[in-house]
């Protein structure tokens, strides 16, 4: 069965269901930053999936980070599944600009978090839904 770590339902707003996994978005203004979340309970790494749902989290993970690309105008996509304070497995997705908070330094630890309001966080994820639908025609948006 598969729950939200609280850590995640804590620091992440929902964005939309996939195929296979949960969407949602860093609340950190300074980043583009969304998180995929595969919807399979208990599994902490990638080799763990099933093979034909590791197949679908690459290509969700690889159509957020185009629509991400065109959406925010980055130079540079960071890609990770670090997991090592939330152990639940998921995939950080983050554009990187010259100039960005951290830049080019990993965005972890960097700084302190600048929570977005309603207002904020919906324009970004409004930004970012057009471009992803495309590439991803069955999503469920939150």
């Amino acid at each position: 069965m598969f729950t939200l770590h609280s850590r995640l339902e804590q620091d992440t707003i929902p964005v939309a269901d996939l195929g296979v996994s949960r969407l949602c978005m860093m609340n950190d203004a300074r980043y583009p930053w969304f998180i995929l979340i595969p919807r399979v309970g208990g599994i902490t790494e990638l080799y763990e999936l099933e093979q034909e749902v590791l197949v679908q989290v690459m290509k969700e993970s690889c159509a957020l980070a185009e629509a991400m690309m065109q959406a925010f105008h980055g130079q540079k996509m960071n890609v990770a599944a670090l997991g090592n304070i939330v152990p639940q497995l998921h995939i950080h997705h983050v554009v990187r600009a010259e100039g960005d908070a951290a830049w080019p330094a990993p965005v972890w630890g960097v700084g302190q978090t600048e929570p977005m309001g309603t207002a904020q966080a919906r324009a970004r994820i409004q930004v970012l839904l057009p471009e992803l639908i495309t590439r991803l025609p069955d999503l469920a948006v939150a």
